[in-house]
């Protein structure tokens, strides 16, 4: 079967949760005897890839302006999975689903998943989230398959559109634990084992990350640093002012990072916080779960479907809140938790996906 995706910036070693899923998703749907094409978005793309761990690359130009950035490279997208055969189009995320009717009108069996209703996020201004809600509904009305990565999400969609049929509930998934060490790095961003906090996320407003730098500031850190491990698709005023806050707190700005540097930093952190307004089933929280790291998080329905310890959540927004739960952290003995991973083992989710395309290629 021919599968080629879109609605993704790219893969590999591109930022994003939607393309940390593809990254870990699609090679694993490629083991398993399928033939996957992956687009991606020239503007993003630092590599000159044609093929990686057996998937596909193919990229498309996009214009850089977030506005139209996707619509654009999808539709584009959607002519080029036509040339290319595709058995079956698969579209992540409710902007690019916006093109669903008109990938059908070409003729395409179409499979949707649906990470989150993105017109949630603070980034967007009244048309772009009218845009993307029309996105959402495009996808749940006219896609074949629908995906969910969260019972809220599926839940979410049977209220608004009535869709409770061909919808799938498959979690997003971790990759196993690499616990290492990397002393040069650790050297040259001047923190020690356990005593850091991690952040770990895009720079854009949702993800709170003020809240993060404002609490921690006013917690008593001794010798305990505040790491944040990110960066931003599009520098703002937001990203600006998050970084300059960041400075002047003396809090360890790393940029994006994937591999050892990633993994060392969540093999030895004290605690993660996640203290974002909105998720779809966010990544980085059950990275760092995986890694067994002590977890501070914010209580929306997504954090909270994840089914930790009441004790890690804090009402989002609450300034004063997390900076209670950051410093019993910072009080406690630096430990590891274990948690219960195994629904989101990547390897039964190529499996759970694997088998919505292969009913929809039946039919």
């Amino acid at each position: 079967m021919k599968i080629v995706v879109t609605g993704t910036r790219g893969i590999p070693d591109i930022m994003g949760g939607v393309e940390t899923h593809c990254e870990e998703l699609f090679p694993r749907i490629v083991e398993r005897g399928d033939e996957v094409t992956v687009i991606r978005r020239t503007n993003y793309v630092k590599d000159e890839l044609t093929e990686w761990r057996g998937v596909k690359l193919v990229s498309v130009d996009s214009p850089k302006k977030k506005s139209f950035e996707a619509i654009i490279h999808t539709f584009r997208a959607i002519n080029k999975a036509k040339a290319l055969g595709a058995d079956v189009l698969h579209v992540h995320a409710i902007g690019p689903a916006m093109l669903t009717p008109y990938a059908k009108i070409r003729g395409m069996k179409v499979v949707f998943t649906h990470h989150g209703p993105d017109y949630d996020r603070d980034k967007w201004g009244l048309a772009a989230k009218a845009m993307l809600k029309l996105g959402e509904r495009m996808g749940c009305e006219f896609a074949d398959e629908v995906i969910v990565i969260s019972e809220v999400i599926k839940n979410l969609i049977a209220k608004k559109y009535g869709r409770t049929e061909h919808v799938h509930l498959i979690y997003n998934g971790v990759p196993k634990p690499d616990v290492c060490d990397y002393p040069e790095y650790f050297e040259g961003l001047g923190i020690e084992k356990g005593k850091y906090i991690l952040g770990m996320c895009r720079f854009v407003p949702e993800k709170n990350l003020h809240h993060l730098i404002e609490a921690f500031a006013k917690t008593e850190h001794g010798d305990c640093k505040l790491v944040l491990a990110g960066d931003t698709d599009f520098e703002d005023d937001y990203s600006r002012g998050l970084k300059k806050m960041a400075k002047e707190n003396d809090v360890v700005l790393t940029g994006f990072i994937k591999g050892k540097k990633l993994h060392s930093l969540l093999s030895h952190c004290r605690g993660y916080c996640l203290p974002s307004s909105h998720e779809g089933l966010p990544i980085s929280l059950l990275e760092a779960m995986s890694y067994g790291a002590s977890v501070v998080v914010s209580d929306i329905p997504a954090n909270l479907e994840v089914g930790l310890d009441k004790n890690v959540y804090f009402p989002v927004g609450n300034v004063k809140a997390l900076r209670e739960k950051l410093q019993e952290n910072m009080d406690s003995p630096y430990h590891r938790e274990r948690y219960e991973m195994a629904q989101y083992d990547w390897d039964v989710i190529a499996g759970q996906v694997s088998e919505v395309y292969h009913q929809l290629s039946e039919k």
